[in-house]
């Protein structure tokens, strides 16, 4: 019993001995990287930047009115084609046998009607009989007409001078009617396309008198004046908001193609002179709820790089965007993903680029009064 007790004595001490020379761990917090988005005041005043798409001013996507196989397909895309000139061709040989069959029974049908003239002012036949043949002719007549124009699809044409943007067959295969062949494209005049929101739709935007400007990333800081087209009168039911089309002639200095992007800029120093609304457009993965459901966004201290909460209040969601209404004063920086892993004073790393997201159209705040400057 003695030898039990000084064991259970000893081995306490052996633990002891083996914590006290253990080295001490010291643990580090580690920094989470995240996605952040810095809003701030416009540096440039009225100045709002729209992202816009190009568009060709003249367009058709062009198909055959029959149906048919391919035989001659001369152009390719890229290609620019003058007014009238053909594009492709199909087997016309169904369509000649049917042209021939209509022809003959035509020409019967003319020969006897020629001969009901003669004959129904002497009373030979009667004028029943007369209208008949004349009926038949005519019926003869129209159906010769109308396999000469059947033959007549069987040739493609340009209706405008362009270019061939895209070319859907191949030569030698079975095309349907309707069915598209080409997308012509006319790139001399370009349409230039932006969706504004409708705080300044009407009274801004479509002013003469308001200088819009078009800028592609290709040629920094040249910038290529707009004329006014046409708007829309009805929202985007997903966006609320409204497209605006613009027009410019072909730059000579650049290739601009349809479907590219341009920067729209427009100078509204003076329509917004008083405006006071301040309204910021954030992505919705910025916004989560705290323990109340109550909406809140995480704002990065960029001296300590931590997080912390701030309450604000929104607007409507428009897609993947949502207005913020109270809460935002300016050059806070918002983290846009990750938001729901956040915790008041966690340590964070802004990512480098490129992995650090970049502005996307959603994310421009487009409000009056203010303007996001960017994704970091």
């Amino acid at each position: 019993m003695r030898r039990m007790s000084s064991l259970m004595v000893f081995i306490p001490f052996i633990l002891t001995a083996c914590q006290d020379e253990s080295p001490q761990i010291e643990v580090q917090e580690v920094a989470r990287p995240v996605k952040t988005m810095l809003v701030g005041m416009s540096e440039s005043g009225g100045i709002r930047n729209f992202p816009g798409s190009v568009d060709a001013g003249q367009r058709a996507d062009l198909s055959f009115r029959v149906d048919g196989k391919l035989i001659e397909l001369p152009v390719k895309e890229g290609d620019d084609v003058k007014k009238g000139q053909i594009l492709a061709k199909l087997d016309t040989k169904d369509f000649q046998i049917v042209v021939n069959d209509r022809s003959a029974s035509f020409s019967r049908a003319k020969a006897d009607f020629t001969r009901a003239k003669k004959l129904v002012g002497p009373g030979h036949i009667s004028r029943m009989d007369y209208d008949r043949i004349e009926a038949d002719y005519k019926s003869r007549l129209a159906d010769l007409n109308k396999a000469k124009q059947k033959l007549s699809y069987t040739i493609l044409k340009a209706p405008f001078a362009g270019t061939i943007a895209k070319r859907y067959f191949q030569n030698h295969e079975e095309v349907t009617f309707n069915e598209h062949v080409f997308a012509l494209r006319n790139n001399s005049l370009l349409e230039v396309k932006i969706n504004v929101p409708e705080s300044i739709m009407q009274r801004i935007i479509t002013d003469d008198d308001i200088p819009v400007k078009a800028s592609f990333d290709s040629v920094p800081g040249k910038s290529f004046p707009l004329t006014f087209k046409e708007e829309s009168t009805q929202a985007d039911a997903k966006t609320k908001t409204f497209q605006v089309t613009y027009t410019m002639p072909a730059p000579k200095s650049l290739n601009v193609l349809p479907g590219m992007t341009a920067t729209v800029t427009a100078d509204l120093s003076r329509e917004l002179a008083g405006d006071t609304l301040d309204v910021f457009y954030l992505p919705v993965s910025a916004v989560t709820g705290d323990a109340k459901l109550e909406s809140r966004i995480w704002v990065v201290d960029e001296k300590t790089m931590t997080v912390h909460p701030l309450s604000v209040k929104l607007g409507m969601m428009k897609a993947n965007q949502v207005d913020v209404l109270d809460g935002l004063s300016g050059q806070e920086r918002v983290v846009i993903a990750g938001a729901g892993y956040m915790a008041d004073g966690m340590k964070v790393l802004l990512m480098h680029q490129p992995e650090q997201a970049e502005p996307r159209p959603e994310d421009i705040r487009l409000s009056i009064g203010k303007q996001g400057k960017g994704v970091q």
